[in-house]
């Protein structure tokens, strides 16, 4: 049997798609005959119902996982106020710790063939005060999928993006144009300009291009990815 795959979806900014594309890539490995598990391990806003907490963004990735792990292996840390993690962290008397996330993917690694770690707003997000999300990415030793939300100052947002996965060691396995704002001018131009730059410089490749959809939709969402073309990177990476 081949080992699991996995890989690190972040993001330009916060409330630009990361989620949405963490569930279609969930969707499309599931189509593509593999079993498919999702981790949020750092989540900032819940809420309560009678079987527990939730958080939106991990109840959206179990839908669409095809494995469903236990919430402590999925969401480590979740925590109740929508707000920068360190800081609600703080407030609730919680420390950030990157060794439960590691021992908790390992155990998601056990139960999948790929693993959808979504991380929590951009690359670089401070857990502590001297700690941040790419400490956590490095940790996990993951490719990471960069999802660029489409609209004005887009291109240098990514290109700081790859600069950063990059100086970290990792490797930027594609990324994908999410367009979150459906009044952008010149949006192929935009795609095209941040395609070139990242295929240039980081030999990442566009995994696909998701229009701004209303009700956003996973299913939708990834029958517009190359989910055969990042398989091939993953496993390119792997070896």
């Amino acid at each position: 049997m081949n080992p699991a795959l996995s890989l690190f979806v972040t993001g330009t900014d916060t409330e630009i798609g990361k989620t949405l594309v963490s569930c279609a890539l969930l969707r499309g490995f599931t189509q593509a005959g593999l079993r498919a598990a999702a981790m949020k391990p750092i989540a900032a806003g819940a809420f309560e119902r009678d079987d527990g907490w939730h958080n939106e963004d991990a109840d959206a990735l179990d839908a669409a996982a095809s494995v469903v792990l236990p919430p402590a292996l999925r969401t480590p840390f979740l925590l109740k106020a929508p707000a920068a993690p360190h800081i609600v962290a703080a407030h609730e008397g919680v420390t950030l710790d990157i060794a439960p996330i590691v021992e908790a993917h390992a155990a998601a690694m056990r139960q999948a063939d790929v693993v959808v770690v979504e991380g929590v707003g951009g690359f670089r997000v401070p857990l502590t005060d001297s700690l941040d999300t790419a400490d956590l990415a490095v940790a996990l030793g993951l490719p990471v999928v960069l999802v660029v939300g489409m609209r004005l100052g887009c291109i240098s947002h990514a290109l700081l993006t790859a600069e950063a996965i990059a100086a970290r060691g990792l490797r930027l396995a594609g990324w994908v144009a999410n367009c979150v704002d459906p009044a952008m001018h010149y949006t192929e131009e935009n795609i095209e300009a941040v395609r070139g730059w990242l295929a240039r410089e980081h030999d990442a490749p566009l995994i696909g291009t998701v229009p701004h959809l209303t009700p956003a939709s996973a299913l939708d969402a990834a029958r517009r990815l190359d989910i055969d073309l990042l398989l091939q990177t993953l496993r390119a990476t792997r070896r």
